[in-house]
């Protein structure tokens, strides 16, 4: 499919809380190259501030980032900053905090509660922001989240976060953050060739209540933080030739065909693949082409 003068509103709007974006997003975690998660070398500079700029051209929205989106010579969030500010009014800038990332960029170990302070404010001073719009909890294995969510949440009440969400979690988690704040998203590893029964869950009961799903990894399915996934079953090339677009493209266009509560935060250090995503938004799968997609999600499993 061309993806000429395709813009993100061709995929429709949700809410995160107040702030109403467009489902295609944008993660900024590959702006550094993959070299953030020690692989592969940094990206060029002019490059990815080019990318941020075109993406929003193209009507984008929503960017996901992290202070520890990071390399030897790049910043993910200085690189939002000078590319974007002053910030467009509906921008939604989204960030994480719990894993954190020393200098030299060795990860530390996981964060204590009173440490997300420092962790909202550093993603405050890198953004150039008085107040971070959505901040996740990123989980990092531990089995109640309730002392740093409610960290999160007095950071809130002072006007440092808009509103907040939860990354790498179970529905049991979900509900324990709502006791003590409301949730306006949820983020976990989700992609057409990777089923867990818990995540599929999270996927349902978001859109019962209403709150956001934003998958992670969706086009990169087991490539993770490396590269995307080359490998395609059948049944995507299939769909892929039948609305002359590449298999990434079918796969992503899947992820927001789950619920109209699911948002797409592909990432890209390519101004080709930025507007090739983005054009997604436009590809209306069938019922058919659906249903033999769901099966093969299911089969992962």
């Amino acid at each position: 499919m061309t993806s000429a003068k395709i813009t993100a509103a061709a995929a429709g709007t949700w809410k995160l809380g107040d702030l109403t974006v467009n489902r295609i997003g944008f993660g900024a975690m590959r702006l550094t190259g993959s070299a953030a998660f020690n692989h592969g070398t940094p990206s060029d500079r002019d490059r990815s501030t080019a990318v941020l700029r075109k993406a929003v051209e193209l009507g984008v929205n929503h960017i996901d980032t992290a202070a520890f989106y990071f390399s030897s010579l790049r910043s993910a969030n200085e690189l939002i900053n000078t590319a974007l500010a002053p910030y467009p009014d509906d921008l939604v800038i989204a960030t994480k905090v719990g894993p954190f990332r020393t200098y030299s960029g060795e990860w530390g170990s996981a964060a204590r509660p009173d440490d997300l302070r420092g962790h909202v404010e550093e993603n405050l001073r890198q953004l150039g922001r008085d107040q971070l719009d959505v901040v996740y909890l990123r989980r990092m294995g531990q089995d109640s989240i309730a002392e740093h969510f409610g960290a999160l949440a007095e950071l809130q009440e002072e006007g440092l976060v808009r509103h907040l969400a939860l990354s790498d979690v179970e529905p049991r988690h979900l509900a324990e953050a709502q006791e003590i704040a409301p949730v306006v998203s949820v983020q976990n590893r989700f992609a057409l060739d990777s089923y867990q029964a818990g995540t599929d869950d999270m996927l349902r009961i978001c859109g019962e209540q209403g709150i956001a799903f934003v998958p992670f990894f969706a086009i990169a399915g087991a490539g993770g933080v490396r590269s995307a996934t080359t490998a395609h079953d059948d049944e995507v090339l299939a769909v892929a030739d039948a609305h002359d677009a590449g298999p990434a493209q079918i796969r992503l266009a899947w992820t927001l065909a789950q619920g109209p509560h699911v948002l797409a935060i592909p990432g890209t250090g390519n101004p080709d693949h930025l507007a090739e995503n983005v054009a997604v938004g436009a590809i209306r799968l069938t019922d058919d082409e659906l249903a033999g997609l769901n099966d093969l999600h299911r089969k992962a499993g």
